[in-house]
């Protein structure tokens, strides 16, 4: 008589979210290990961030008029992706029959954006759907997944506003992860760069490439800091009507973290209000890896913790005075 053998079910650790509110709503839970479809590659996860869209979906503390919308799109009593994550640098550890542009042991930087699902030992990803790239062999791998969530969102909102060479951007929040993208994308275009933070980031901004940086602390932007072609506010701060007269003629202003009433705002003679969720292009994810090799968009983390700390990583980033990125490290994880 045969016996059957059933196989073990291979699992992973992964961090889920169920329910909305603070860091200790988050859980580690073991989870199966994701299978790679035809067209999917599975990828063992080395680094990922914790960014300020985390913490929004995990607090559904969104920006104004999103309340509804947002339980809507996410869930009413939490979210219905309960592990969190948008960005990825990893290991390919297998790919599916019909993948051809990958292959087990690559290492590479991926972006599963509103999916998210990357606060977990592996992550199938579809390179037709969603950005993945080999990783720049300069970079460590939480350098490479740094620059993801800031580049790919600064990328969209710069392409948007037709960013051109000697405009004048203001950055408001220009020491985020967001921010700091934002600086050095928009210097690279060949834009004159302002940059609004606190006095402790004044020189972190002004070495990422900006040519004037205000301490909103003493010094208000919209008194004081002259006109501008683009404004581009990251972290929520300002709104479209507070900023009309400090913008030019055919001014842009870019809601990065805004509520639904900059979405949904008139133009204003000819200034105008540019928001809603980035795009996830595989073309921006290729030119974020080519810019960083090339050394012109420089990783800036502000401090790394290890998978097993990831509520610490979430209550440090809700505090809102991060640098730059704040890193997921999984290498602190046993893994057969």
């Amino acid at each position: 008589m045969n016996k059957t053998t059933t196989k073990p079910m291979l699992t992973m650790q992964a961090w889920v979210c169920q329910r909305y509110g603070g860091p200790e709503v988050l859980a580690l839970q073991t989870r199966p290990l994701p299978q790679p479809g035809d067209h999917e590659v599975l990828i063992r996860i080395h680094a990922s961030t914790v960014a300020s869209g985390d913490v929004r979906v995990r607090t559904l503390k969104l920006p104004r008029g999103f309340g509804l919308i947002g339980r809507l799109a996410l869930g009413f009593t939490g979210p219905r992706q309960p592990v969190l994550g948008t960005d990825l640098a990893g290991v390919v550890e297998a790919v599916g029959r019909e993948v051809t542009s990958f292959k087990p042991g690559d290492a590479v930087m991926g972006f599963a954006g509103a999916a998210m699902g990357c606060h977990a030992e592996y992550r199938c990803l579809d390179p037709r759907k969603k950005p993945l790239v080999l990783k720049p062999a300069k970079l460590g791998f939480e350098q490479a997944a740094s620059l993801l969530f800031g580049g790919m969102t600064a990328l969209h909102y710069l392409r948007k506003a037709e960013l051109k060479a000697g405009e004048k951007i203001l950055v408001i929040g220009a020491s985020g992860a967001v921010g700091t993208a934002f600086v050095q994308l928009a210097r690279h275009l060949g834009a004159e760069v302002t940059g609004v933070c606190s006095g402790a980031n004044v020189d972190l901004v002004r070495s990422l490439g900006a040519a004037r940086v205000i301490d909103y602390r003493n010094e208000d932007f919209t008194q004081s800091a002259g006109r501008f072609d683009v404004i581009a506010d990251t972290v929520g701060a300002s709104n479209f009507a507070a900023c009309c007269p400090v913008l030019n003629e055919g001014g842009r202003y870019l809601s990065v973290a805004g509520g639904l009433p900059d979405l949904l705002a008139r133009p204003r003679g000819s200034k105008r209000s540019i928001g809603g969720p980035a795009a996830e292009l595989p073309a921006d994810i290729q030119q974020l890896a080519r810019l960083a090799e090339q050394g012109v968009l420089q990783p800036v983390i502000d401090r790394s913790f290890a998978f097993e700390e990831a509520a610490a990583a979430h209550a440090y980033v809700e505090t809102g005075r991060k640098r730059g990125a704040v890193l997921l490290n999984f290498d602190s994880l046993t893994r057969a």
